[in-house]
Order: structure tokens, then C-alpha cells, then sequence
């Protein structure tokens, strides 16, 4: 049977034939092609005739003498910039008193014949006429807000896929905001780190934004971690990308690359982290208080890594294939990240045994129920903060609804990377 391609290259070679034939030639060739072809006469039929008459429509159809000409865009960009880019609603109005005006005081020059069509152009039209200015301008827009950063050109930009995902060391960072439906004052961001080969996390709060703060948590999230690391790959936030961590990466001979701008999956493995360890463990609710940062440290440096990085199984992407369109992805064996390492040959035996100890101290039964009473704990702090009051038992599984945000206390979700 033949593709699509090779059917229409032959509905090419006889079509010509076909649109110059008597009725019993006709119903040959489409006797032919419908045999070779698989396909349905009618439905044959129809594409033969198709372009033909596209072709004639075309060519009957003359070209229409535009009336609002280079002369008038031209005289209609500037006078928009002039007003300081109004719509056609209110820009119309103006054009009609003022375009008179301003030519006699010569801001703008053209002709009379232009000035009459701008008395008299109408509001959408202006919008037609103005589309491409206003596309150039909201792109200028975009990325003037964005700083210029000189620290970015001695960072270089890597995607997903250029990252090293076969040994531990390659560490991809990010924050998350604690802000709830306000961004105004002071208020926790979680620093969230992932390595990319086992899923190994680490997590710290930090008050505010402040680039040294962040410095102090990503040494501290490095101390945790149980191998050395080789690389970090943030965004392109100024908390993170900015010369106190640069000069910190060069010093300990760490590799700093970074994600290009707007493009989120560059830094996919800790985005998936930030839902799965951070959203839907302490929620979307505002943290803005010492005693809630105290809290959320203390279960991040605690039991919800423990909790995480020994007994939450994470499966690995073993293979992506695009057969006839459709991507086909195999993931491999799930397993803790503390697994992954022990089966890593780049992990130093001395590390192996210390995380081995480790592992048979834990008792995960203990480690959820300190969890759940520390998120019992955040949350009444959270309420305490607001002047109500809550009673929330520490073994209970709820989510509760606050200010129209909700609150996980706890989380059966399994990681996937």
C-alpha cells in the first residue's frame, strides 16, 4: 500500500490526463489509481478536481486596489507613537482633530490626499493597519523588563538532554515561592535541589530572596548530600544566577551551566520535584513568619528527605522512539534514589556503607507520622498567624481549603522522573 507522499506525486501524474479526458477515459484512470491506491472513487474524484478549481478561482478573481496605502501606515505609525500607542477606538478620534495640526507644526509630513484618508480611516481598520507595530512593540516589551545579566555570558545555557545523566554530581536547582495569592514583603522560597541520575533531593527555606541567603542554603543542601557534586544547572533567577554563586561553583570546582530563558524544561527533573516534594506536601498556602521557616526546615533537613530519598521509588526514562508520528517511551525500573547510588559504581564504597547504616535505622512508618505532625504543626502556625484557630490531629489524613487555596498535609504521590 502506498504512503501519502507517494499517493499524491501519482494523483500528480495523472491528474493533467485525467482533466483533459472524455468521461469513459476518466473513469479508467479512476479505476486505475482507485485500484492501486486503496482509496475511495468519490473521495478520488473530489481530489482530482480540487485544484483545478482552486486554479480558476484564482485566476478570476482580481486583485484589489488597496486604499490605505504605505503613505498612510507610514503617517498612521508615527502619529500612534506620537499619542503614545492608544487602540483604534480612541486613536480614530485623534487622527480626525490633531493629524491637521501636527503636520502644520511639522512633526509628521504627507500628503493631502494621505491626510484625508486619516480623518476618515476607521477604528478596526487602524488596528489591521497597526498589527505588525504593535507586535514589534510588545516584543520589545517582553525582554526589556529582563535584565542584561553579565553573569550570564559566563554562564553557557544547556538543555535537558545535553545534561549528564549517567553518574551523580549533576545537580539541577530551582525555588519555589511560598507566597500564597499576594507576592508583596518578605516571604519562605524552598530552594529545591535534584540529582539528575538517582533523584536524590534536597530541600531548604529561605526568607526572602536575598542572594547570599541563597548561597548560605545551596552550601547547605551541598553538606547533605551524600557525593560530591560536579555540576549545578539553575534558571535564570538573580537569586540563584548571580556572582556570589558563580565565584562559590569555581571555588569548590563545581561546572555552573544554566536553562535557557522560557524554557522550563531545560530544568525539568527539579520542576517535577517541586510538585511532588514540595506543592503537595506544604502547599500553596503564605509563609511568611521565622516559626513557619523553622518548621519547614526542620522537615526538610529531617524526615521528609529521609522519607524521600529512601523509600519513594523513581522511574527513569530507558528509551524514547518516534514510530509514524507517535512517540513510544519505555521507563525502566523503578527504584529510591538510595538504590541508585548503591548500584553506582562512581559512589565510593565508604559512602555505600555510611547510607547502608543509615537505611536500616529508618523506620518509614515513623518517619511519615513525624511528617504528618509537623505539617499539623505548620499548619496551625499558619492559622495561629491569621487569628483563627484549628485543631488537626497529627495521624489524620485531610486536605483542608484556605482562603480559596488548598493545603496538602500529606501525600501518597509516588515521584516519576
Amino acid at each position: 500500500m502506498m504512503n501519502f507522499e507517494a499517493r499524491n506525486q501519482y494523483m500528480e501524474t495523472l491528474r493533467e490526463k485525467y482533466l483533459g479526458s472524455h468521461k469513459k477515459e476518466k473513469g479508467r484512470i479512476l479505476d486505475e489509481y482507485c485500484r492501486n491506491t486503496g482509496q475511495e472513487r468519490k473521495y478520488v474524484i473530489k481530489k482530482f478536481r480540487y485544484k483545478a478549481k482552486l486554479k480558476q478561482k484564482g485566476s478570476a478573481r482580481k486583485a484589489r486596489k488597496e486604499y490605505y496605502d504605505g503613505y498612510v501606515r507610514s503617517a498612521l505609525a508615527r502619529l500612534w507613537t506620537i499619542f503614545d500607542y492608544p487602540c483604534g477606538q480612541r486613536l480614530a478620534p485623534l487622527l480626525k482633530d490633531e493629524s491637521a495640526k501636527l503636520r502644520a507644526l511639522g512633526e509628521v509630513e504627507f500628503s493631502n490626499e494621505t491626510l484625508f484618508k486619516l480623518q476618515r480611516i476607521t477604528p478596526s481598520t487602524i488596528d489591521t493597519k497597526l498589527a505588525h507595530e504593535k507586535e514589534v512593540l510588545m516584543n520589545k516589551r517582553k525582554y526589556a523588563s529582563k535584565r542584561n545579566f553579565l553573569i550570564a555570558s559566563k554562564v553557557p545555557t544547556k538543555t535537558s538532554a545535553e545534561q549528564d545523566r549517567s553518574t551523580p554530581g549533576q545537580e539541577q536547582i530551582d525555588c519555589v515561592e511560598h507566597c500564597g495569592t499576594c507576592a508583596a514583603g518578605d516571604y519562605v522560597h524552598t530552594l529545591s535541589v535534584v540529582d539528575i541520575f538517582s533523584g536524590w533531593w534536597e530541600g531548604e527555606a529561605i526568607m526572602g530572596k536575598g542572594q547570599e541567603r541563597a548561597l548560605f542554603s545551596i552550601n547547605e543542601a551541598k553538606k547533605r548530600s551524600p557525593f560530591a557534586w560536579r555540576e549545578i544547572h539553575p534558571d535564570n533567577g538573580g537569586n540563584i544566577l548571580n556572582i556570589h554563586v558563580y565565584n562559590y561553583a569555581e571555588k569548590h570546582g563545581i561546572t555552573m551551566s544554566r536553562s535557557r530563558p522560557y524554557k522550563k524544561n531545560d530544568n525539568c527533573f527539579v520542576e517535577q520535584k517541586n510538585s511532588t516534594h514540595v506543592r503537595q506536601v506544604v502547599g500553596y498556602l503564605r509563609y511568611d513568619t521565622p516559626e513557619e521557616q523553622t518548621i519547614m526546615n526542620g522537615l526538610y533537613r529531617n524526615e521528609l528527605r529521609l522519607y524521600k530519598n529512601f523509600f519513594q521509588p523513581v522511574m527513569k526514562l530507558a528509551s524514547k522512539e518516534r514510530i509514524h508520528g507517535k512517540i513510544h517511551k519505555k521507563q525502566g525500573k523503578a527504584m529510591t534514589p538510595f538504590k541508585r547510588l548503591m548500584e553506582s559504581p562512581a559512589v565510593p564504597e565508604g559512602t555505600k556503607a555510611q547510607l547502608q547504616k543509615l537505611y536500616a535505622s529508618l523506620n518509614p512508618a515513623e518517619l511519615k507520622r513525624n511528617i504528618d505532625t509537623k505539617l499539623s504543626r505548620l499548619y496551625r502556625a499558619h492559622q495561629k498567624k491569621k487569628g483563627l484557630s484549628v485543631e488537626t490531629s497529627p495521624n489524620t489524613r485531610k486536605s483542608s481549603v484556605t482562603y480559596g487555596v488548598k493545603i496538602y498535609h500529606s501525600t501518597d504521590t509516588v515521584s516519576v522522573s
